[in-house]
């Protein structure tokens, strides 16, 4: 299948201000402060995934997000040096390996999110062997839900149910880059195997021609064959989850870091340019890309923080010659100064206000996400230093 690259918006090819260091040194301030506020109501637990009334719950049941929280931390901590954020960071790998004990909701192809945020964060930044050893426990459940017929992981679920078997979301993206390291951890290739055809696999089905993705799609696993893609947190089965095509753009520039394939960062890039050519007059997304000016609908301010840090991913690994290099250099830029002129959520828990979970199932909606914060901090200390990804 050829999938097509659109001709770039000519909005994009007007010089906009660079993000010097005062304005980010600024912008991770104010993160900063934000984190500080939150630290003693999250020193041994973790904000829920969604705030409410400008204020995040302790989270009552376990999800998906609570490495989003960790990631924070270690941010923090790489940013400032301030041991306050490694404290309590390795403090809460208790609960990490609670829920590894008990198989608390680990049926579920987010451990990569959840595990790589935190175990292997503490294992590469202070060498805690404890957390290698958490880490790589999961990576080995994660691996567990990889069918090699079908060459995808299973994103939710017993491997046992036949309506959830077979079905991969482009959200996995980013969870494959834990198999990655656990075999270069372990050296056991069946990781790196199973992360890499996945990979390929996302790359054949969940792209459409036209360069937008399905969020999930489902393949048989006793034949391998092509079932369907339909969408579970997007407006329709054919239309973009804006937060899905950000996965997308992210997780196949990562890709190629992982595994050299040349394929990936055009692919990431073809994305990119379906992405930014729906975008509004303010730069930030609305939560599904068919949707205008005139559909009065709701932003996602999570997928607009993620697909800066795919572009910016994406960036490392083009040419200095090409010439759109500038043209994503811009969009960064727009991106971010909206975000932060119109959007960062000032004198309130959460980083991005605006941000939307889940709209078919009312949840999340028109407020901070934890993941959106995380990815905006990530996006900030992307574009202010050289930093080695978590992913």
């Amino acid at each position: 299948m050829t999938i097509a690259l659109e001709t770039l918006d000519r909005r994009y090819f007007s010089p906009q201000p660079a993000l010097d260091k005062r304005w980010l040194d600024a912008a991770i301030q104010d993160v900063l402060n934000s984190i500080d506020a939150m630290l003693p109501r999250f020193s041994q637990t973790f904000p829920a995934a969604s705030a409410q009334d400008g204020r995040y719950a302790e989270v009552a049941k376990v999800d998906w997000t609570e490495g989003f929280w960790t990631g924070l931390l270690w941010l923090a901590w790489e940013v400032t040096g301030d041991d306050k954020y490694r404290q309590v960071a390795e403090g809460l790998l208790d609960s990490f390996e609670e829920r590894l004990d008990k198989r608390i909701k680990v049926d579920t192809h987010d451990l990569g999110f959840l595990y790589l945020l935190s175990c292997v964060n503490a294992w590469r930044l202070t060498g805690n062997a404890r957390a290698r050893t958490l880490a790589l426990r999961a990576a080995d459940l994660l691996y567990q839900r990889f069918n090699a017929t079908a060459g995808v992981i299973q994103a939710w679920g017993d491997l046992r149910d036949p309506a959830r078997q077979g079905r991969m979301i482009i959200d996995c993206n980013l969870n494959v880059p834990l198999l990655f390291w656990a075999a270069n951890e372990t050296g056991k290739t069946e990781y790196r195997e199973a992360a890499t055809r996945h990979l390929e696999q996302a790359a054949r089905y969940l792209v459409r021609p036209d360069a937008s993705t399905f969020h999930t799609f489902y393949l048989d696993i006793h034949t391998g064959d092509a079932l369907r893609g339909d969408t579970h947190q997007g407006f329709s089965d054919s239309s973009c989850w804006a937060r899905g095509q950000a996965w997308g753009i992210y997780g196949f520039a990562l890709g190629y870091q992982h595994t050299g394939n040349p394929a990936l960062p055009e692919l990431s890039r073809k994305l990119t340019h379906y992405f930014l050519n729906r975008l509004p007059e303010d730069y930030v997304c609305y939560w599904d890309l068919i949707f205008s000016k005139e559909d009065n609908a709701y932003r996602d301010t999570s997928a607009a923080a993620i697909s800066v840090c795919g572009i910016a991913e994406l960036l490392k690994q083009l040419p200095l010659t090409d010439p759109l290099r500038p043209a994503y250099f811009n969009a960064i830029s727009l991106m971010m100064r909206h975000l932060q002129a119109h959007y960062f959520a000032h004198h309130e828990d959460g980083l991005l206000r605006e941000g939307v979970y889940n709209f078919g199932r009312d949840m999340g909606i028109n407020v901070p996400n934890l993941w959106g914060d995380y990815f905006w901090f990530e996006a900030l200390v992307r574009l202010s230093r050289v930093w080695t990804p978590y992913w």
